[in-house]
């Protein structure tokens, strides 16, 4: 049978053929509504194979998609499966970041705004590569689970105002089919794939309103802010077309965020947090995150930085994870082997590579490579300084945490470079005009 002859028998069996799809995109041409509500459709039921979504994500990666264009393939993959019917008295809202190294500010946060009054529905996910995942870090807690039913979700919204969780199966089956699709064919980069890939998951869980933080430097997936802002932007526009309020915030990752890194360390910094303490850049932008959130759920007046410095939220957090069948006061696991690296040097750090960082911890045990790969609860590492600080030459600089020794020298390779110095105190840091960078809304 020619090519010629396939195409006329798929055409009596569906209303298009991919290869007219995938050619269409690769010539330029604007897919219509129908093309892309058929496409990723037949996709998630198996009409069309991988290797034809493969060509067509590389036609979209290298041909882009408008905003309207990106806003149907979104609804399209939330079309693909169930939404949460969120019935709770609170107004609902969430928060969803697009990945970085030290990054555990959904801890402190999702408690934060439940404690300021909104219900927090915060369906997260699991780490991969150099940038860690807020189940990772959770399951370090003794006991938590991160399964739940979307009749638990509710009772626990409605109980404690916050619940973190995996999303439920239900949600987006296209998107879990698409991402893992792009992850080997090197179509991650494109910003429409990586926008609706965000926002059906978002908008499918049924919150209210939606606040971004978009990550831009070394540990974050878009290196530079122009690129951040073209995704944010796009994420803000889909929120628009859906009618879900959304906000993105720009914010600072050419170092690691707070002083831990990995997964039991970053919850107990997160708990400091919650108690009135922790490192400034982990309150300053959880608090920043948290007034935009209140202020989509109706909550402006509410202030989030006071809330937090009364230790108030650490009760809420106490409760969330008891929901889920943690123990908020039992040990964290701690690591078999420790490994302090010295600086080197002498006068102010200037910078401390964020990426470096994350794949070292990643090294450690604190990251995967594949999604069916384990992680070390107690592997990661402690910055024992930050840029803007003086460090004296053999004052300990990072403390690695494993369970492997034999990870430490792939771990120390990794971090060669990984930080500067400067004679002079007054030397510009990387982290030196606040971790809030920009602020895109929607109208």
């Amino acid at each position: 049978m020619n090519p010629e002859d396939v195409r006329t028998l798929a055409s009596t069996q569906e209303p298009f053929a991919a290869v007219d799809v995938i050619r269409a995109k690769r010539d330029g041409a604007r897919l219509t509504d129908e093309q892309i509500a058929w496409v990723v459709d037949a996709y998630t039921r198996g009409a069309v194979a991988e290797e034809q979504m493969a060509a067509l994500a590389m036609a979209i990666l290298l041909r882009g998609m408008d905003a309207a264009e990106t806003a149907r393939w979104t609804g399209a993959m939330i079309d693909s499966g169930e939404r949460l019917s969120l019935r709770v008295a609170r107004p609902t809202v969430d928060k969803h970041s697009t990945g970085g190294v030290g990054d555990k500010i959904t801890l402190p946060l999702a408690p934060l705004v439940a404690t300021c009054g909104a219900a927090v529905p915060q369906l997260s996910g699991r780490g991969l590569g150099h940038t860690g995942g807020t189940l990772d870090k959770l399951e370090a807690i003794p006991g938590w689970r991160a399964e739940l039913s979307a009749d638990e979700i509710a009772r626990q919204l409605d109980d404690v105002g916050a619940v973190v969780c995996a999303a439920t199966p239900t949600l987006a089956p296209a998107d879990r089919k698409l991402y893992a699709l792009r992850d080997v064919t090197a179509t991650v980069e494109s910003v429409p794939l990586i926008a609706s890939s965000i926002m059906s998951k978002k908008i499918a869980e049924g919150a209210g309103g939606l606040v971004l933080d978009v990550k831009v430097g070394s540990g974050a997936f878009m290196k530079t802010a122009a690129q951040a802002r073209e995704l944010a932007g796009a994420l803000v526009d889909i929120g628009a077309a859906h009618g879900v309020a959304t906000t993105a915030v720009l914010t600072d990752m050419s170092a690691p965020l707070g002083s831990a890194v990995g997964n039991a360390v970053e919850v107990a910094e997160a708990v400091d947090v919650l108690r009135g303490g922790g490192p400034a850049d982990v309150v300053e932008l959880t608090v920043a995150l948290a007034g935009e959130m209140l202020a989509l759920a109706g909550l402006p007046e509410v202030d989030p930085a006071a809330v937090l410095a009364s230790g108030e939220a650490h009760e809420t957090w106490c409760r969330m994870i008891r929901a889920q069948g943690g123990d908020p006061g039992a040990a964290l696991p701690r690591p078999r082997h420790t490994h302090v690296v010295e600086a080197d040097g002498t006068g102010m750090l200037t910078a401390l590579d964020a990426y470096a960082v994350g794949v070292a911890a990643w090294r450690l045990g604190a990251g995967r490579a594949r999604r069916e790969d384990p992680v070390q609860a107690a592997a990661g590492i402690r910055c024992l300084a930050k840029p803007g600080e003086r460090v004296e030459r053999g004052q300990p600089l990072l403390e690695l945490h494993t369970d492997t020794p034999a990870a430490v020298p792939g771990a120390l390779e990794t971090l060669r470079g990984a930080w500067t110095f400067a004679e002079r105190d007054d030397a510009p840091a990387t982290t030196g005009e606040g971790i809030v960078l920009d602020v895109l809304r929607s109208n």
